[in-house]
């Protein structure tokens, strides 16, 4: 049984993820830390408690920084999540309870509990990690692995600083300070995402599934499908945090990767947010990410499809 904690900004692609981990009959999700990315740090933490809700699971739900590490800009997904991030399909107010307890604390209380046993998921910025390093130096030791989704590793990315990808763009500095910290980390990036998209044929598949978890994606995944649809001239999805949980849950579909040396650009007007790889081996410096480059598609959607069920 592997043991996983996903830090998570949900977040329409999140709750797919979610749904897919908490089907997996191999996972133990011992809790949701919750940050700010997608949509505010409130609508993120109300989120997972509606997700959670959806799926009928009880587990803790921490909530985490509520801006960048070094200060906030305003910049959110909602145009493409809606603007409560779940497609603003309408969900009542969850009645759940939310931890007191800090997530940044709740992670390195959880990782000392049981040092090198449970594997870290973080489908979101890195603000939650990069503050429970600076509470212990030594978290990297004490987490069995680190399965991350962000970065554009060839500079193809998706926000307004066009060589950058979200998560790592939203806290340049956060991605920063754990990727320096970590001495090896497992990278699921926007260009990886986009290679592993799901077509029409398949979405309509999962959309004319009849099960409660079908529609629940159906009704948070429409305004999503009609966000790409405007913006590509034709239907599709993207996965990118699905994917990152089926690298984590099933180390075994990974069908080719790299490890490189990987850092974070901080300054430039065009590039701040970069996921700067070093490709040739020119730095120097030890690899400390296995970059994910190709997973067993057909696998990858049986996940998908599963978490539906």
């Amino acid at each position: 049984m592997q043991r996983m904690i996903i830090d998570t900004d949900p977040g329409v692609d999140d709750a797919h993820a979610i749904m897919m981990a908490f089907a997996h009959p191999d996972a133990q999700i011992e809790a949701l830390t919750t940050v700010a990315g997608n949509v505010s740090l409130e609508r993120t933490t109300a989120n997972a408690c509606t997700i959670l809700d959806m799926l009928g699971k009880d587990v803790p739900i921490y909530a985490g920084c509520q801006s960048a590490f070094i200060g906030a800009d305003g910049y959110d997904a909602a145009e493409v999540h809606g603007k409560d991030g779940l497609g603003d399909a309408g969900f009542p107010p969850s009645q759940r309870r939310v931890e007191a307890e800090h997530a940044s604390q709740a992670l390195v209380r959880l990782a000392n509990e049981s040092p090198g046993e449970i594997t870290l998921v973080t489908i979101g910025p890195l603000t939650n990690v990069a503050v429970a390093l600076k509470l212990d130096p030594d978290l990297p030791q004490k987490f069995k692995k680190l399965v991350a989704m962000g970065g554009a590793i060839r500079a193809q990315g998706n926000t307004p600083n066009l060589s950058a990808e979200f998560n790592f763009y939203s806290d340049p500095e956060a991605a920063h300070i754990v990727f320096e910290a970590w001495p090896e980390l497992t990278l699921i990036s926007w260009e990886t995402t986009v290679a592993h998209g799901f077509s029409q044929e398949t979405l309509q598949t999962w959309l004319e599934m009849d099960t409660p978890r079908a529609e629940f994606f159906k009704r948070i995944t429409r305004k999503t499908i009609d966000f790409i649809t405007a913006l590509l001239g034709h239907p599709m999805l993207f996965g990118a945090d699905a994917l990152a949980l089926a690298v984590a849950l099933e180390p075994d579909i990974v069908e080719e990767a790299e490890k490189r040396h990987v850092t974070i650009e901080l300054h430039g007007q065009h590039t701040r947010g970069q996921t700067v790889v070093d490709w040739m081996g020119l730095s120097g410096r030890t690899p400390n990410t296995n970059i994910i480059l190709k997973v067993n598609y057909e696998r990858f959607l049986e996940l998908m499809t599963q978490g539906l069920a």
